[in-house]
């Protein structure tokens, strides 16, 4: 029997509404879109759904508002397993809505309006350190206040927690000091580019980019490269480079594969897989999620892998 650790997740629940479209508008251009539908998600909650489907053992720690679709997250997550205990509502705002336009690729493009995330401050986060200490891995992205996110690295670092950070949406900048809490820094390609202010297109330039945060404290970097797979470079830049490729499927909808990839690496480091079964597991459970449409009604179930 696998003894798992417990992993938190601390971060955004969102609304999707997802409309289809044959290609994604430039500016100024107006194009025909199929029936919006209406599908949880938010990346703090994809991730605990993904982590949980997979059989992790995994809470959330988040706000919605005091309204249906609130309500409606909560059900969502619950259903997959995740014990949400921590997410509150707030009378002060919405629950926090995504617009996602997926184009006939299986591409996408993404506005996020915080609603009730944006109340999910640092206060909010420091009231629960006692949550935080009761878990083994703390995983977080940028879909609330910053600063709530970079106080909740710090405090699980303080317990000597295994921190991931999951720089989504990429922000302008994260403070040195908070690399120095972070065992694992998960971008994408975009997001990469971003912090490092370099391109990346490949893991040769991939590399490049991660040698720049290496140089400001940053432990292991793992970086997801779409259809090219994941490379983790460990140790500072001085350990391990390892390269999982992703699987060849047919692509339908992109819009939660990186959540997907994050929460069951979680879930891989839970179970104290090896890094390199835990890549391959990571970009299996992304693949089966890009072959079915919406966020977290595209994620595995263990039994699929």
């Amino acid at each position: 029997m696998i003894v798992a650790g417990k992993i938190l997740v601390i971060g955004s629940l969102n609304m999707d509404m997802v409309v289809a479209v044959d290609e994604i508008p430039r500016r100024g251009e107006t194009v025909p879109g199929g029936n919006p539908a209406y599908i949880p998600g938010g990346k703090g909650a994809n991730q605990a759904c993904a982590a949980a489907k997979l059989g992790g053992k995994t809470a959330m720690l988040g706000m919605v508002g005091d309204d249906t679709a609130g309500r409606t997250l909560m059900d969502s997550l619950r259903l997959a397993g995740v014990d949400v205990s921590a997410v509150a509502a707030t009378d002060q705002a919405p629950t926090g809505t995504a617009i996602i336009q997926v184009d006939r690729s299986g591409g996408n493009c993404i506005v996020v309006i915080p609603g009730a995330n944006a109340f999910c401050g640092k206060s909010h986060i420091e009231a629960r350190r006692d949550l935080i200490k009761s878990h083994d891995i703390v995983l977080l992205q940028m879909e609330i206040p910053p600063d709530a996110t970079f106080a909740a690295a710090e405090l699980a670092a303080g317990y000597g927690k295994t921190v991931i950070l999951n720089p989504a949406p990429a922000p302008g900048a994260i403070p040195d000091a908070v690399f120095a809490y972070l065992d694992y820094l998960i971008p994408n390609e975009t997001e990469l580019e971003k912090l490092s202010g370099l391109p990346v297109a490949d893991a040769g330039s991939a590399r490049a980019a991660a040698r720049r945060l290496f140089g400001r404290g940053v432990k292991n970097l793992l970086v997801t490269l779409g259809s090219q797979g994941a490379l983790l470079i460990g140790g500072g830049g001085a350990g391990p480079i390892l390269s999982s490729p992703a699987p060849k499927v047919a692509a339908i909808d992109s819009t939660a594969a990186g959540d997907t990839f994050v929460g069951a690496f979680a879930v891989a480091l839970s179970e104290a897989m090896p890094l390199d079964a835990a890549l391959s597991f990571a970009n299996r459970a992304a693949a089966i999620s890009v072959t079915r449409p919406g966020a977290q009604p595209s994620m595995p179930g263990r039994g699929e892998m």
